[in-house]
């Protein structure tokens, strides 16, 4: 059966319609199902369609309504042929789902039951605990805006937990304290040694408690995020629990991210790794095209229990209103081979202490951005950033490699001057930009426009759908 969809996101707290891509599904072995949840459809609740699904099956929730939280999924997809729970937005208003005496959205099973989604389109809400609550493998949530829940946003249990992804996704006003986060991953080393954690696009801002995003995941893949806003830091990649750690290493890839540092603890760190007193990660961490803003002179990395290495390649460092910027507190790391640090093209203001390893960087006082204060940190003409950076960095002769590094950025934080919910790509113009934005001229980017088309798919046979895709100044 093939099924011809298009999805539109929904505007919330910035959020801009937009239509994200026209799909075709091909179900594998039985045909799959097809199940309609809303007023006035077949189905009232997720509630009662969960126990009925199967791989391939999908989901359409009609939006502009609101549905009872405490939803659990709990029955498998399979690995290339997944479940997909699909909010449908009506009247430019996704579905709500909201409540829960626990847990507003669950995936769950210790023996796969709850594997292999794709969940997208949805707001979520308002669960007694936790929004969405992960103890499942191959999961990905898209398209999500996520908040107010008291503990964790979305929450990755240690125990049964893999692989998971979120994209183009808004999470704010969850967690609470320091111990209840907005994003808090882990995974299952025993059963899943090799999960990834993949954050991408999202914005992640305004947290009423704890990191914005914490993650003990194996490999931890950070790229093209607007992060902003936390209690406590804005990023935490540490170990796993301590009954855990020593069964795989977390390493952790951070590229093109914009992360603000802002709020009643202005002067609190902004990155921490390595460990939090309960679980050493022994990673290697690297860094790369990311644009970091600090009101303060407390740390950038917090470096704390144990680690292998950092790398630190083409970023920019700025404090608000100016003035040098304090880039590590070291106190408390715990060196697996001793201090092993390597930085390059790194942009920070004058009088700044160069952490020991860097070279090549840049020093000023203006990186020249061009609104600040409205929250475009895009570069202006003439911006020492421009073309100052290294293209694909590596680390130096003797120094452990980073395995499977994402080398270049491909795309641009979400946010001012872009769209929240799709992916800017990042142009490529001689030399790459330190920082997460690559200078763009005046000129317009290019538009990109489908003709839609309809065709009749009946019960046998296939049919065709023909789609016009027109490129504006190619």
């Amino acid at each position: 059966m093939l099924s011809s969809i298009i999805l539109v996101g929904r505007r919330f707290a910035g959020w801009v319609p937009v239509v994200l891509a026209t799909v075709g599904l091909w179900a594998q072995g039985a045909e799959a199902a097809t199940y309609k949840v809303g007023p006035g459809e077949p189905y009232a609740t997720l509630q009662v369609v969960a126990p009925l699904l199967n791989p391939g099956d999908i989901v359409e929730v009609d939006g502009d309504h609101t549905y009872p939280g405490g939803v659990s999924f709990g029955r498998a997809g399979a690995a290339g042929n997944p479940i997909t729970i699909r909010g449908i937005t009506i009247n430019g208003h996704q579905p709500v789902i909201s409540g829960g005496s626990n847990n507003t959205v669950e995936f769950v099973s210790y023996d796969g039951g709850g594997d292999h989604y794709v969940f997208e389109n949805f707001e979520i809400t308002g669960g007694a605990n936790r929004c969405v609550y992960h103890q499942s493998d191959d999961l990905t949530l898209r398209y999500l805006v996520v908040h107010d829940c008291p503990q964790q946003g979305i929450l990755g249990a240690d125990g049964g937990s893999g692989s998971i992804t979120i994209e183009y996704s808004e999470v704010y006003h969850c967690g609470s304290g320091t111990q209840d986060h907005q994003i808090y991953m882990s995974a299952d080393q025993d059963l899943y040694p090799n999960s990834v954690f993949r954050l991408q696009h999202c914005w992640i801002h305004d947290g009423n408690g704890g990191n914005n995003v914490k993650s003990r995941a194996a490999r931890n893949e950070i790229y093209y995020n607007r992060i902003e806003g936390a209690v406590y830091h804005e990023l935490e990649l540490i170990g796993a629990e301590e009954y855990d750690e020593d069964t795989a290493r977390e390493d952790g890839d951070v590229v093109g991210n914009l992360i603000i540092r802002k709020g009643d603890r202005a002067n609190w760190y902004v990155v921490r790794i390595g460990g939090d007193g309960t679980g050493q990660s022994w990673a290697r961490y690297r860094f790369v095209n990311n644009t970091v803003i600090v009101p303060g002179s407390s740390a950038i990395f917090r470096i704390f229990d144990g680690l292998e290495s950092l790398e630190v390649h083409d970023n920019v460092f700025y404090r608000t209103g100016g003035g040098a910027v304090t880039m590590e507190r070291t106190t408390e790391a715990d060196w697996l081979h001793g201090r092993q640090v390597a930085g390059s093209h790194n942009w920070v203001p004058s009088g700044t202490s160069i952490p020991q390893g860097w070279s090549g960087t840049v020093t000023g006082t203006n990186p020249a951005f061009v609104n600040p204060a409205g929250d475009d940190y895009t570069l202006q003409q003439g911006s020492p950033l421009v073309n100052a950076g290294i293209d694909a960095p590596s680390p130096p002769a003797g120094f452990p490699a980073f395995p499977n590094p994402l080398v270049s950025p491909a795309f641009m934080p979400p946010g001012p001057p872009f769209p929240f919910n799709v992916a800017t790509p990042r142009p490529a113009v001689g030399v790459i930009d330190i920082g997460a934005y690559e200078y763009q001229s005046a000129t317009p980017p290019p538009e990109l426009s489908i003709q839609d088309d309809t065709v009749t798919e009946g019960s046998t046979g296939t049919a065709n759908l023909q789609l016009t895709v027109t490129l504006a100044q190619p």
